[in-house]
């Protein structure tokens, strides 16, 4: 059997890997140069550039991402905090940034908020310090009480961007969190289902970052108000499909309730199975509508009414902003980043006829 090992010449000796010197022989130019040619500096003449890159390719050279942090005084690493790596917005932010990270030659690493508990606040400390360690930037994702701990436990010199949920009010510079308008989110979706004759809608929540009231609660309230509309009390879930059950089961009973609207899509699953449990169905007697738009949506039965936003392109965002940083190239500032989307399927339709 023959064949060829891209790692030995010839002669069957190991073939040593092309350095960032040996590029610069090649084009003439100081090592110096090759690595603003690599790093895109804007300061490299075109033809030389063009020299450059020309010896990279024919050389097959293949820049070290270790050696170059090395040589630049820079980590090109980013640590992830988060306290969940699983439901779908977190995962989808996580999935934004390794994709925004990979196409900048960044590593992404990440750590995991284990305590939920208020009180452990140190254990949250503990973690964010054993990152800042790390060297880099942090992206934290504040979803929850964990996550904003964790934000605020960032030393003031360590370059971060927080992934939060819509705040009350407009942060200052100060604060370099990026966001999707979940408030919007919720209110365009209870005014959909309060178009088709619902005389309120119900609330199923997901767990809030904060004690107070959530973005997504506020625009369901708004919403709400400004239709003259019965504010019912909203049921707290979880994050799972368990809690919208069990929040489900509470509201199917009643023959008022004809339209809830659910925190994710995780929770409306479980709610569309408490009505079918109950006897009633899903859109005749009650109208559901989720949140996010999971990949699942489309295909339950029926398919689910829910608002998308775009987790994945606010991963990219918060990478994006954090590597100006890094690269001290851009300024950073807090911003939304998506504008939700209202899908409507088959779970939401209007109300029973009263007889």
């Amino acid at each position: 059997m023959t064949g060829h090992n891209p790692g030995m010449n010839v002669t069957g000796h190991t073939r040593r890997s092309v350095s960032i010197r040996d590029v610069a022989t090649a084009a003439g130019v100081s090592y110096q140069t090759v690595s603003r040619v690599i790093n895109d500096h804007p300061s490299v003449k075109p033809s030389t550039r063009e020299r450059v890159l020309a010896a990279i390719d024919e050389l097959g050279f293949r820049r070290n991402s270790t050696a170059l942090a090395l040589a630049s005084g820079r980590s090109r690493a980013v640590t992830v905090l988060t306290s969940n790596t699983t439901h779908y917005g977190y995962a989808s932010v996580l999935q934004g940034i390794e994709e925004a990270a990979r196409a900048a030659s960044y590593t992404v690493g990440i750590g995991v908020l284990e305590s939920a508990d208020e009180a452990d606040e140190a254990a949250v400390a503990a973690q964010v310090q054993r990152s800042a360690d790390a060297g880099g930037g942090l992206i934290v994702i504040a979803y929850d009480p964990a996550g904003v701990r964790a934000l605020g436990a960032v030393p003031a010199e360590l370059p971060v961007v927080g992934v939060v949920e819509t705040p009350a009010t407009p942060p200052g510079d100060d604060r370099p969190w990026v966001w999707a308008d979940d408030r919007e989110a919720a209110y365009e979706a209870t005014r959909h289902l309060l178009s088709l004759g619902h005389e309120t809608v119900h609330y199923v929540a997901i767990p809030s970052s904060t004690r107070r009231t959530s973005a997504r609660t506020t625009g369901w309230q708004q919403a709400l108000k400004e239709a003259g509309a019965p504010r019912p009390r909203p049921l707290q879930g979880s994050w799972g499909p368990a809690g919208g059950h069990a929040a489900g089961l509470k509201l199917a009973g009643n023959p008022d309730v004809t339209a809830i609207l659910c925190g994710n899509d995780d929770l409306a699953l479980g709610v569309i199975r408490a009505v079918h449990e109950t006897g009633r169905a899903v859109p005749g007697d009650v109208s559901v509508a989720g949140f996010d738009d999971a990949p699942h949506s489309a295909y339950l039965t029926p398919s689910l009414t829910t608002v998308r936003l775009d987790f994945t392109g606010l991963g990219r965002s918060a990478f994006a902003l954090l590597h100006g940083v890094l690269e001290e190239s851009a300024p950073i500032a807090p911003h939304p980043v998506s504008v939700p989307e209202l899908v409507v399927r088959e779970s939401s339709g209007p109300p029973p006829e009263r007889g």
